[in-house]
């Protein structure tokens, strides 16, 4: 490569907005891209992530554009991976390395093995953790990863030299870069990412649907707000989360009843020094990962 030349030279990105936008715009920021190429389910979003500089221009036929992109980036919701693997499989070039931005890895990665098969060595995975409420390109943000977390979940099949391209994609966007299993990831963020949007939503759902909901949210203040933020995400995005990732989740979902029992049990027993072993301990534990 030439001294001054970015380092990589053709990106296409699946999906334009918050998490595949914000890539875009990171290799940009850093001068590290030549030119990215979008690909999504509507005109309109690509005209939006055109204007605003997220993309330089929409794709319309994958069979003109894979095979001379150095990364491809599959940023849709999960559930669309799978067609757009099978999209784009044929046309795969030497030097396409091709990686993902999906919440779940298992489902992806079998997704993966289905449409690369004996080019499964190109399929890097990856997880950025970051985010926001909001969505679409006008959510992207060359800033979005400085400091943030990019968990990297490698295959066997994978040579150094395209995990190394992976994770040097995602530095160039200020990220700090992690390795787990396939398996470990999703044991993970079931969690500590999937099980707290799911009960951030179902707690908005139960009071949104009383007769007198309007009156519980006139109420409703900052804890309220805290602990609801999540609930205020991609409705279509978290649905195939949740499903991508079930039996990791629901063994999460299990733990967190028998916990709510525990609760129970001790509020119908006025165990007040129970409640309060409880709350200590979660507590602390709070107090530690947060520093503070």
């Amino acid at each position: 490569m030439d001294a001054g030349q970015p380092e990589f030279g053709k990106i296409v990105v699946f999906g334009t907005g918050l998490i595949g936008g914000s890539f875009a715009l990171g290799l940009k920021a850093a001068g590290a891209v030549e030119e990215v190429v979008g690909f999504g389910r509507t005109p309109s979003t690509l005209r939006v992530a055109q204007e605003l500089g997220v993309i330089d221009r929409a794709g319309i036929n994958p069979a003109h554009e894979i095979g001379d992109a150095d990364i491809v980036l599959v940023a849709t919701p999960v559930a669309q991976m799978p067609e757009i693997f099978a999209r784009i499989a044929p046309y795969l070039g030497p030097n396409t390395i091709v990686t993902d931005g999906g919440s779940t890895k298992g489902d992806v990665v079998a997704a993966a093995r289905a449409a690369f098969r004996g080019h499964i060595g190109k399929f890097v995975p990856a997880h950025p953790i970051a985010g926001a409420e909001n969505s679409g390109p006008s959510a992207a943000r060359h800033d979005l990863y400085q400091g943030k977390k990019v968990v990297v979940t490698p295959l066997d099949e994978n040579n150094d030299e395209r995990l190394d391209r992976v994770k040097r994609a995602w530095a160039l966007c200020g990220a700090d870069i992690y390795e787990l299993t396939p398996e470990m990831h999703d044991r993970v963020f079931a969690a500590v990412s999937h099980l707290p949007h799911l009960l951030s939503f179902a707690l908005v759902h139960d009071l949104a649907v009383r007769d007198d909901a309007e009156l519980f949210f006139t109420f409703a203040a900052s804890g309220f707000r805290d602990f609801t933020r999540i609930a205020a995400s991609h409705p279509e995005m978290w649905r195939d989360i949740c499903l991508a990732n079930r039996q990791a989740l629901l063994g999460e979902l299990d733990s967190y009843r028998a916990q709510l029992d525990d609760l129970r049990d001790a509020l119908d027993k006025a165990d007040g020094e129970r409640l309060e072993d409880v709350f200590g301990i979660a507590r602390q534990a709070r107090r530690e990962w947060a520093g503070s």
